[in-house]
């Protein structure tokens, strides 16, 4: 797979949504072609590069519970409403993520990446905003389908 920060595309899919949303943070994550777990790619405005070294079992944290269940997720106010450990949020913990709106990407009919948008305060995205995300990914799933082996 070619790296995604060397895919001007995603950046500025990425950047576009950061801006259009106005959030603090865009990040992408993706399943690995070999095994379950998942790893954020590339992210926007980020504090630290804490992300590239964050990878989670499917079914765990933002981005496992996403791609497990094929579904958006949001989180208002983290770590108040989620199920179970705050340590298994580990973008939200690494980026002081306090609200977030998630969704997936699919490949073949089968979701395996996530695009997640957060902000670090408590808010709750509107529904223009959760559409914006949901655009992005669809232009995403465009941009990675030849890039990646799944």
């Amino acid at each position: 797979m070619t790296e995604l920060k060397e895919h001007p595309a995603v950046i500025e899919v990425c950047n576009q949504l950061k801006t259009l949303v106005s959030c603090d943070f865009v990040g992408l994550a993706l399943q690995n072609v070999s095994g379950p777990d998942v790893r954020w790619h590339y992210a926007a405005g980020n504090l630290n590069d804490k992300y590239k070294r964050i990878t989670v079992r499917f079914g765990k944290g933002v981005a496992g519970k996403i791609i497990s269940s094929g579904s958006p997720m949001m989180l208002a106010n983290f770590p108040n409403e989620i199920i179970g450990k705050v340590t298994d949020y580990p973008i939200m913990l690494a980026e002081n993520l306090i609200s977030s709106y998630a969704v997936p990407l699919f490949f073949n009919g089968v979701p395996k990446g996530v695009l997640l948008v957060g902000k670090r305060e408590a808010y709750t995205f509107t529904e223009n905003e959760q559409q914006l995300a949901d655009e992005s990914a669809h232009t995403l799933e465009h941009l990675l389908k030849a890039h990646i082996i799944l």
